[in-house]
């Protein structure tokens, strides 16, 4: 892998991937994209409208060619959605392009977090309060298997505040000698 080579933080919804892969490319110098951010400007539409008027498998497949789009950029850190790698032979893709991160965070710590906004996610946004640990567990293991793929697993359990996220980014950095 090349330096410059695109790092993709992949996981599930509210593992923290947006909060760790912008600190991240703060860090290194590195221009960071959240690909569900990405998809929203370039199709003026939000991650929810997209989801209602192409239906999930329309969007999985603009998902992965604007995956693809922003793969082929340099010094990028991209923030891939829950589901980008369980679709289209995206995790393949982002293996042989660059570094794949799996940034991993309990049911609890999800559920927590998606309670925050709950309607904000397509996928959750119908279910009750008593519903969404059984789901996001459910989901979770269903998506694992691809997450697993991943070149590194490293936690997002612990990104509430700037003095955690600071932490967690430079304890990735630490274990993984990562160099630009």
């Amino acid at each position: 892998m090349r330096k410059t080579s695109p790092i993709f933080i992949i996981g599930y919804m509210a593992s923290g991937k947006t909060t760790f892969g912008r600190a991240l490319a703060r860090k290194c110098g590195r221009e960071f994209i959240d690909l569900d951010f990405y998809i929203s400007q370039r199709f003026r539409s939000s991650i929810p409208e997209i989801f209602n008027s192409r239906g999930e498998e329309g969007f999985r497949k603009l998902e992965g060619e604007m995956l693809r789009e922003v793969g082929e950029f340099e010094n990028v850190v991209i923030a891939c959605g829950g589901g980008t790698p369980c679709h289209n032979n995206n995790m393949k893709y982002m293996k042989e392009r660059g570094m794949t991160v799996w940034l991993q965070a309990s049911v609890g710590r999800i559920v927590e977090r998606l309670l925050i906004v709950p309607d904000k996610r397509p996928l959750t946004a119908a279910l009750s309060r008593e519903e969404l640990p059984e789901f996001v567990e459910r989901h979770l293991a269903q998506r694992t298997p691809f997450y697993s793929a991943a070149d590194i697993l490293f936690t997002g359990e612990n990104l509430e505040n700037k003095h955690e996220i600071s932490d967690t980014v430079d304890n990735f950095l630490n274990s993984y000698i990562y160099e630009d």
